[in-house]
C-alpha cells in the first residue's frame, strides 16, 4: 500500500501559527513550556497542584479540531498500518519521550525557540530518525 502525503501549505501554516501562539501565550501568561507530555503528566496521579491550566490546555487541543469540523472543515487522515504496528509505534514514541525528557512540542517548538542545546540535540535526533524511518518504510519495505 502506498500512502500519498497531501500538500496543504495553508492549513499547515495556520496550524503552525496556532501552535506557536499557544506556546507563546502559555510561556508569557504562565511561565510554562508547552510540552504536551509534561502537561499531560501533571494530570495523571499524583496530580500537580497546577492541574487546572493543564486540563484547560489539553481540552483546547482536543476541542479545537471538533470546532473546526462543526464549522464545516474536513480533516483527512489515513492509518496505513495494522493495529499491532500502531501500538508498537506508540510504545516506541513513548519510550523516546521518556528517555529524551520531552516530546516534539516541548523540544521542537519551545526548546528550539529558547536555543536550548539539549532541545536542539533532541530535535535533530528525532528528525533524523523520522527521515530514516520514512525512507525505510516507503522505499525499502515498500509501504
Amino acid at each position: 500500500m502506498t500512502v500519498e502525503t497531501g500538500f496543504t501549505p495553508w492549513m499547515s501554516l495556520a496550524g503552525g501559527v496556532l501552535i506557536g501562539l499557544s506556546a507563546t501565550m502559555l510561556m508569557a501568561l504562565n511561565g510554562r513550556i508547552a510540552g504536551m507530555t509534561g502537561i499531560l503528566s501533571g494530570i495523571i496521579p499524583p496530580v500537580s497542584a497546577d492541574w487546572t491550566w493543564r486540563i484547560a490546555f489539553l481540552a483546547g487541543a482536543v476541542l479545537a479540531p471538533v470546532v473546526f469540523l462543526i464549522a464545516g472543515g474536513a480533516i483527512e487522515y489515513a492509518v496505513p498500518v495494522s493495529l499491532p504496528l500502531l501500538v508498537l509505534g506508540g510504545l516506541l514514541v513513548g519510550t523516546g519521550v521518556y528517555f529524551g525528557a520531552g516530546c516534539t512540542s516541548g523540544h521542537g517548538v519551545c526548546g528550539m525557540a529558547r536555543l536550548s542545546p539539549r532541545s536542539i540535540a533532541a530535535t535533530l535526533t528525532f528528525m533524523i530518525a523520522t527521515g530514516i524511518t520514512v525512507f525505510l518504510v516507503r522505499h525499502v519495505l515498500g509501504g
